[in-house]
């Protein structure tokens, strides 16, 4: 017997409200860990990190920083990589 996907009924399911929810807080827990590691010169890097939603045919949950310095922080100390990375084994 065959199997046949909805994909319409399972893009709707992937930006439902349950699966966005579960989503951000994943992204939230990322953005403290960022925070909590962030070097502080100024604190304006860890005062712009922010989780942002974007919906594709799945919700997507970003954590960034509107910092200038962002990247050139960064590509030098790695803190949202090595956040990505701990959240993941955590899991």
């Amino acid at each position: 017997m065959a199997t046949t996907w909805d994909n319409d009924a399972m893009d709707e399911l992937a930006r439902g409200a349950g699966i966005t929810g579960a989503v951000v807080e994943a992204a939230e827990r990322i953005a403290d860990q960022v925070r909590a590691d962030a070097p502080v010169d100024t604190e304006d890097y860890k005062n712009s990190i922010r989780v942002t939603v974007k919906q594709q045919r799945r919700s997507v949950a970003l954590v960034e920083s509107t910092d200038p310095k962002a990247l050139v922080i960064e590509a030098k100390t790695g803190v949202m990589a090595r956040a990505a990375k701990k959240s993941a084994r955590s899991r």
